[in-house]
């Protein structure tokens, strides 16, 4: 498998290259399972943390240990939007999101009692990497339905050029 070297706050690593789209090649960045690539890009982010955050919001799965460690370090809560409906959630918020990268729609989950957890709160949105922003842009859609108001956005790596102003650390291609 062909691999494209990634380097963020000093930890490298050699991710696979896949191909969403034909003609089409992206490195995977795979934050599940590495807690050293983690711990590296959350010391990376926490500076572009804006003052005044009280609340991370992210999208599960990649982005959860990033989100969760920073959140940890700053000893801030973090909520989760998922990304299929689970049977335990009430009276949940559903936003769709169509991801360029990956050329497929998705629906974002998040349960009420969730929700509540964002309800007037300054809201840093959290993810892995963002390419054309559609992803932060319906999170940023569901923090306002839940009445919390976005301060920040942060993304570990940029890939493209995304339709919205996002604050990264590191930069990959698309090939």
């Amino acid at each position: 498998m062909e691999t494209y070297p990634i380097t963020i706050g000093g930890v490298t690593r050699h991710v696979p290259l896949i191909e969403p789209l034909p003609g089409r090649r992206i490195p995977l960045v795979e934050f599940l399972g590495d807690p050293e690539l983690v711990r590296a890009a959350a010391r990376a982010l926490r500076p572009l943390v804006p003052e005044g955050t009280e609340v991370f919001f992210t999208t599960e799965t990649s982005p959860i240990p990033l989100t969760h460690v920073l959140a940890e370090e700053m000893g801030l809560p973090y909520v989760v939007a998922r990304r299929r409906r689970r049977p335990y959630m009430e009276d949940p918020i559903i936003q769709e999101v169509q991801t360029l990268t990956l050329g497929v729609g998705e629906v974002l989950w998040l349960d009420r009692r969730f929700a509540e957890k964002l309800l007037n709160q300054r809201v840093t949105l959290v993810s892995d990497v963002v390419s054309s922003g559609e992803t932060m842009r319906a999170m940023e859609r569901m923090v306002g339905r839940a009445g919390g108001r976005v301060v920040g956005r942060l993304a570990a790596f940029r890939q493209g050029s995304p339709a919205l102003e996002v604050h990264t650390v590191a930069e990959l291609p698309v090939l």
